[in-house]
């Protein structure tokens, strides 16, 4: 299924593209349409701008499969990490007014930080902090925010210290939520009021993004238009809540439509002007965003569906290359709920998806029809081609994700023997205790992470958490005493292909208090 080609681009004095061809609505919806059904997602919004014109947006499906409300143009979702370009948005600006540079230090911004290493801590820049180059591991220490906490921004600041670096300073890329976490937090010391506040004041009202908040908590109460997420299990699709990830403060805490969206996508696309002409931020801002601060290596995959040569990321934004073009985007994730953003500066092009489902592959079908017509390419199927891929891996991670059989299985010892408080050091507090005959697992800051230890072998258990919506079964294996009690505790996930980053119980050092 594929849209009618867009007419042939003119290259302008400036060198850059512009595109004078309307986008065939009918096949945009029937895209939309047949990959919804493919992917069983039960609502989705989406919009397409070119040329500084809003040409779609439009909401289909439901936004709970409990109410059957209906998914309009309007309807808010859990926009996740594309909140990331907004707290790089709000730096630039308080760059442009003067109040800070790109490049100053941290801690000269917020004197209680610090890391690991204390050569990082005395280095790390404003850059450092939205590039994913801080030497932290993919997701690590988002127990601290996920799923969520009771944590203060203070607690988490003072967490940091004893994350132990995966790799050396700007080595390599790693996705790090804390780090933008921290970012909205100069955010909030350079301007003097909170995050949230910031973001809405500065951002989302001089947009006219008149229903996004920074925060779910902050939605009306008398705006019933908002999406709950969606998790596939058991053959059913499964309706599930979360607070649009309002813990992940500057890293993943907006909540909006794509209407609203579209704003932010034609303020990008011309170089930080707003709609009403006014300058959000400036070019020479954008230009910093938007630049590869750390790159990785291009996918083999990537190349043979694209092209793809490069890929990296900016400041806040993931940036390759697409058929030749400069592609910038970012995905959103939440249990439940996907949403993503794509623009291709050169042809004024910008498309967002938000879903209430976690399928990204249906998202990104979307996203490459619309390419696929904007960019005059050949023909493909692409709902088919990333629904054959994603079926395929998704039947292959749930396969393997039960434990094998231990090899050489061992009995336990009395449930008592492994009872007791644990501590780790930027987590806090997890306590084992014996209830009704069964060992139980309590994460003392987040309400979700309460479970049963089933024996697995000699001192290894396997924590079921109450909510099997998680999907995020782990390996617990106690280290005991020579009088067989617990000394300390190692954690992970059963499955690293079905349970998300973000649950990184293998960054725990739990140690009996």
């Amino acid at each position: 299924m594929t849209l009618t080609k867009l007419a042939s681009f003119a290259l302008l004095a400036s060198a850059t593209f512009s595109s004078w061809a309307q986008i065939n609505t009918n096949n945009l919806e029937e895209v939309i349409k047949t990959s919804m059904a493919r992917f069983d997602v039960p609502g989705m919004a989406v919009a397409v701008v070119q040329d500084d014109q809003v040409v779609f947006a439009k909401g289909f499906g439901v936004s709970n499969l409990n109410t059957n409300a209906q998914v309009n143009k309007d309807t808010l979702f859990g926009i996740a990490s594309n909140t990331k370009a907004f707290t790089s948005a709000a730096l630039a600006k308080l760059v442009d007014e003067g109040k800070l540079s790109w490049d100053d230090r941290v801690i000269d911004h917020l004197p209680e930080f610090r890391l690991y290493d204390s050569y990082v801590t005395r280095e790390m820049r404003i850059r450092d902090l939205l590039s994913h180059r801080s030497g932290l591991g993919l997701g690590q220490g988002d127990l601290m925010i996920w799923p969520s906490t009771d944590k203060s921004i203070e607690d988490i600041l003072a967490g940091l210290k004893y994350l132990k670096p995966a790799s050396s300073f700007r080595s390599q890329y790693a996705y790090n939520n804390l780090m933008f976490v921290t970012a909205g937090e100069v955010v909030a010391r350079v301007s003097g009021i909170s995050w949230n506040d910031y973001i809405e004041k500065n951002i989302l009202k001089p947009l006219h993004m008149d229903n996004s908040r920074a925060g779910f908590s902050r939605i009306p109460k008398s705006n019933k238009n908002w999406a709950i997420g969606h998790i596939p299990m058991d053959g059913k699709l499964n309706p599930f809540f979360v607070n649009y990830l309002e813990d992940f403060r500057g890293a993943g805490a907006i909540a909006s439509s794509v209407s609203d969206m579209s704003q932010w996508l034609r303020t990008q696309l011309a170089g930080g002007k707003m709609p009403n002409g006014e300058q959000l931020f400036s070019e020479k801002q954008q230009a910093q965003m938007w630049h590869p601060h750390i790159t990785s290596m291009a996918s083999k995959s990537a190349f043979e569906a694209y092209h793809q040569q490069f890929r990296g990321y900016g400041l806040g934004w993931s940036i390759e290359d697409y058929h030749g073009f400069k592609k910038l985007g970012h995905g959103g994730g939440i249990l439940g709920m996907v949403s993503q953003v794509t623009l291709l500066p050169e042809k004024k092009l910008g498309i967002v998806i938000l879903s209430n489902q976690q399928a990204f592959s249906a998202l990104s079908a979307v996203t490459h029809e619309v390419l696929e017509d904007a960019l005059e390419l050949e023909d493909k199927d692409w709902v088919e081609d990333l629904a054959d891929k994603h079926f395929a891996g998704k039947q292959k991670a749930y396969a393997n994700a039960k434990p094998d059989a231990p090899a050489d299985y061992q009995p336990q010892l009395p449930n008592i023997n492994y009872t007791g408080t644990l501590h780790d050091d930027w987590y806090g507090d997890v306590i084992v205790e014996q209830l009704d005959g069964k060992l139980r697992i309590d994460f003392t800051h987040t309400k979700r992470l309460k479970g049963t230890l089933e024996h697995y072998t000699g001192n290894t258990f396997i924590v079921k958490w109450d909510e099997k919506l998680l999907e995020a079964d782990a390996f617990i294996r106690f280290e005991m005493s020579s009088q067989n009690r617990v000394n300390s505790a190692k954690m992970r996930a059963v499955s690293t292909a079905v349970t998300d980053f973000s649950f990184d119980f293998r960054n725990l050092n739990l140690k009996a208090k």
